[in-house]
C-alpha cells in the first residue's frame, strides 16, 4: 500500500476491477495478483444500504454457485419472516471490484434468491426485470448519476460543521480554496474510483459549505447503480480515515442548500447509438420523438415517482417551494422540463434527459427501475410532455405557475406515498410486493418522524404559551 495515497501500489487505473468475461480460473489468478484475501458478498436493503458478508477468497466458487446465506428478516424491506428459508445472494463475477481503501478485500454484487428463485423484493432483481424489458426491444438505458455530498466534522460540543473550518463563504460554489483544501480526500476518492475503472471526469465544490460533487462517466443502468453503491462505500470509509463524516443526507442543515443526485439518461440501440438524440428537434433540444415520449411518461407519473427518487422525510426539506432558510434554492419541484432550466424537474442537456428530482437517499436500483417503468409507459402510450418551459419558476407567483398548467411535486413524504399508492403503474411493473413493502416502511418512518419532539419544537413552544 502506498502510504502517500492510501492506494494499493503497482496497479494502473482500471486494473483493480475484474476482467469482463473472465473464467473462474482467471479470476483466482487476478485475485492473487491483487492480494485479495476476502470477498464482500453484497446486496442492498430496501433503503439501498449495502449489506455484506466477508468470505475467504478460497470460497469464490461457492459465492457464484450456491451464494452467501443471510437471514432475510434481518434486513430492511425484504418482506421476510424469521421462520422462512435462507436468503441467498448469488454473486456475479463481472461485478467484482477490489476496494483500494481496504487492502486485501474485494466486493461482489449478487442477486437475491430464495429456494433457488429470484426474490421479487430484492431491488437489484427488480431493476434487472426492467432492464430485460428494454432488452426485448433491443435497447439499453444508459444513466449517469451525479451524487452530491457534504464533508463534515463533529465539534467538541457535538455539533456538525464543515470538515474544512475555513470553508465559510456565503456563496461557495466552485470556490478554489474550498476545492483545494478538500483535495486530500477528493484525490483519495478519485484514485480509488479510477483504480476500478470508474472514469472520473469532473470534481467541484458545490453550493453549500463542505459540499462536493464527483462526476464519473455514464454506464448501463445496472452498472451505474452498482458503481454508485461502490462510490458511497468508498466515500464513507475514506472520510472516516480522515476523521470526517461524508453525508449523503439530502438536507443536513436547514440554512444551506441540499444535496441531490441527478440522473442523466438516454436509450441506446444495439449498436450503441443514442436514440434520444435528434438534431432536427423543432424545440432545439436535440431530442427524438422517443425521448419526448419517455419524458412524457416520467412527467405523467412524476408525483408517484418522487416517492422512490426522494424517499425520506428529509428529502422534502430539499424539495421545498417558497421561503427557504438557506436564502437560495435549486430545488427542482415543478413538473416541467426545459432547456437549461434547473428550476424544473427535468433539464435537457441536448440529446439526453436529466431528471433532477432525486437525492442520494434513494435506492439506486429501485429508483432506476421505476424510471424505466415510467419511461416505457410514456413510449408505449406515446405520451406528450407538452412544450418546454424555459422560465425561472422561482420568479413567478403561484398563480402564474398554475396558469401555465404546471403542477408541483409532492411537498412531503406522506403526499408522495399517497401518490405512489394511487398510481398502479409501479405496482404492476415493479411488483406489488416491493411497492407494498416500500410504502409500509416509509409510512412507519413518517409516523416516527411526527412522534419525535425536535429541538425546534422545544425552543419554539417550551415557554411560548
Amino acid at each position: 500500500m502506498d502510504a502517500s495515497t492510501g492506494l494499493m501500489g503497482g496497479f494502473a487505473p482500471g486494473e483493480l476491477v475484474a476482467p469482463k468475461g473472465a473464467e473462474l480460473q482467471d479470476m483466482h489468478a487476478f485475485l492473487r495478483q491483487a492480494g485479495v484475501r476476502y470477498l464482500l458478498a453484497q446486496f442492498v436493503d430496501l433503503h439501498g444500504v449495502a449489506k455484506s458478508k466477508a468470505v475467504p477468497v478460497q470460497h469464490l466458487e461457492d459465492l457464484i454457485t450456491d451464494g452467501a446465506g443471510f437471514a432475510g428478516a434481518g434486513a430492511w424491506g425484504l418482506g421476510m419472516l424469521p421462520h422462512e428459508a435462507e436468503y441467498m445472494v448469488v454473486c456475479e463475477l463481472d461485478t467484482l471490484m477490489v476496494t483500494p481503501w481496504a487492502p486485501g478485500y474485494a466486493r461482489m454484487m449478487g442477486v437475491g434468491t430464495v429456494k433457488g428463485e429470484a426474490h421479487p423484493i430484492d431491488t437489484r432483481n427488480v431493476l434487472k426485470k426492467q432492464v430485460a424489458r428494454l432488452a426485448e426491444r433491443g435497447w439499453t438505458l444508459n444513466t449517469g448519476l451525479e451524487p452530491e455530498f457534504i464533508l463534515l466534522r463533529r465539534e467538541a460540543d457535538g455539533k456538525l460543521a464543515p470538515f474544512d473550518a475555513t470553508d465559510r463563504l456565503a456563496k461557495p460554489a466552485y470556490d478554489y480554496r474550498g476545492l483545494m483544501r478538500g483535495r486530500d480526500f477528493l484525490e483519495r476518492m478519485t484514485e480509488s474510483l479510477q483504480a476500478v475503472g470508474i472514469d472520473v471526469y469532473q470534481i467541484d465544490h458545490e453550493d453549500a459549505n463542505g459540499q462536493y460533487e464527483i462526476n464519473f462517466k455514464y454506464a448501463d443502468a445496472l452498472t451505474s447503480a452498482d458503481q454508485i453503491l461502490f462510490f458511497k462505500m468508498a466515500a464513507s470509509e475514506i472520510a472516516h480515515e480522515f476523521g470526517a463524516i461524508c453525508s449523503f443526507m439530502p438536507k443536513p442543515r436547514s440554512n444551506s442548500t441540499g444535496s441531490g443526485m441527478h440522473i442523466h439518461c438516454s436509450i441506446a440501440d444495439a449498436a450503441g447509438r443514442n436514440l434520444f438524440h435528434d438534431d432536427s428537434d423543432s424545440n432545439g433540444l436535440g431530442l427524438s420523438k422517443l425521448a419526448y415520449h419517455f419524458l412524457g411518461g416520467v412527467m405523467a407519473h412524476a408525483k408517484a415517482l418522487t416517492a422512490l427518487l426522494a424517499p425520506t422525510v428529509n428529502s422534502y426539506k430539499r424539495l421545498v417551494v417558497g421561503r427557504t432558510a438557506s436564502g437560495a434554492t435549486w430545488a427542482p419541484a415543478f413538473i416541467a422540463y426545459g432547456d437549461n432550466n434547473r428550476t424544473a424537474m427535468a433539464r435537457i442537456p441536448y440529446g439526453r434527459i436529466e431528471i433532477r428530482t432525486g437525492d442520494s437517499s434513494m435506492n439506486p436500483y429501485l429508483a432506476t427501475a421505476a424510471l424505466i417503468a415510467a419511461g416505457l409507459d410514456g413510449i408505449d402510450r406515446e405520451l406528450d410532455p407538452g412544450a418546454p418551459k424555459n422560465v425561472n419558476f422561482y420568479g413567478l407567483s403561484s398563480e402564474q405557475i398554475r396558469q401555465m398548467g404546471v403542477e408541483l411535486l409532492p411537498q412531503t413524504l406522506a403526499e408522495a406515498l399517497t401518490a405512489l399508492e394511487a398510481d398502479h403503474l409501479f405496482a404492476d411493473a415493479l411488483g406489488q410486493g416491493v411497492i407494498d413493502e416500500f410504502v409500509k416502511l416509509k409510512r412507519d418512518e413518517w409516523t416516527d418522524y411526527h412522534r419525535h419532539v425536535s429541538d425546534w419544537e422545544i425552543e419554539r413552544y417550551l415557554s411560548f404559551f
